[in-house]
């Protein structure tokens, strides 16, 4: 538990193992955020849906949805325990902290799965677990409400990703439910909470990268930070109440090619 960036960030300044070179440091360089991120509206019709997120996939690799069709209570309600899940004490949190390869159990870890073999860790902490109803006993017990709420919002959550991976399907030529059943029967929640830092111009939360999944989708809030790379350029992605963020994982992009 002493790991979690939650349980000592009040204590110090930035330690130095969460220091990024001065090559990889966000600096203090403020990025706008953009009003070209596509934003799609799923009660659209079907052959426009069709053409705008194929269009978005391409140029983008990430769009928002609005729309969605998912309850604004459960987006609302699924943001709250995770919030009290962070502010917990400790020793509400310590059982999952204990690493263990078991495929089924929940991860609570700072950084990453890796941390001890890190160079510079990321300023996060991150839960991670299964979405499969054989995996709920494992789940956390603490807030109150934790089980019944996550898994509506996973319901929902799968719902709409299956929506989406239909409308790609018909853009790009595969059969229908191509991607139903085994290839989307596992969801992964993960949850990040970053906590005030003391210097954000020199480390970050969450580094440059891609999914590598086949879709991911993302209740962005009204958290700013998130970006993406287009035409060798970052830009920012302006938080949408409601809204869900789609990111295109490397497994749909290679379908695609």
């Amino acid at each position: 538990m002493d790991k979690l960036v939650s349980s000592w960030y009040n204590d110090q300044s930035l330690p130095e193992s969460y220091i990024f070179p001065p090559h990889e440091r966000p600096g203090k360089l403020l990025v706008p955020r953009c009003n070209t991120v596509p934003v799609i509206d799923l009660s659209d019709t079907r052959t426009n849906l069709v053409h705008q997120i194929l269009k978005a996939s391409q140029e983008f690799g990430l769009f928002q949805v609005v729309n969605h069709g998912v309850p604004p209570n459960i987006m609302s309600e699924t943001m709250s325990v995770f919030h009290k899940f962070f502010e917990l004490p400790a020793e509400d949190k310590a059982s999952l902290t204990v690493y263990t390869n078991d495929p089924k159990r929940c991860k609570l870890v700072t950084s990453t799965l890796d941390y001890d073999r890190e160079k510079i860790h990321l300023w996060r902490d991150v839960l991670r677990h299964p979405c499969h109803p054989d995996c709920i006993e494992f789940w956390p017990r603490k807030p109150l409400r934790y089980r019944e709420v996550v898994a509506a919002c996973s319901i929902e959550a799968k719902k709409l990703g299956l929506e989406i991976l239909e409308l790609l399907c018909e853009g790009i030529g595969i059969e229908h439910g191509y991607f139903e059943h085994e290839l989307t029967e596992d969801l992964l929640l993960g949850a990040n909470h970053y906590p005030p830092c003391p210097d954000p111009s020199l480390t970050l939360g969450i580094p440059k990268h891609f999914d590598p999944d086949i879709l991911t989708i993302l209740l962005q809030e009204h958290i700013s930070g998130l970006q993406v790379l287009k035409d060798g350029e970052w830009i920012g992605v302006r938080p949408i109440p409601n809204a869900f963020v789609v990111n295109i994982g490397y497994i749909l992009q290679v379908c695609d090619q």
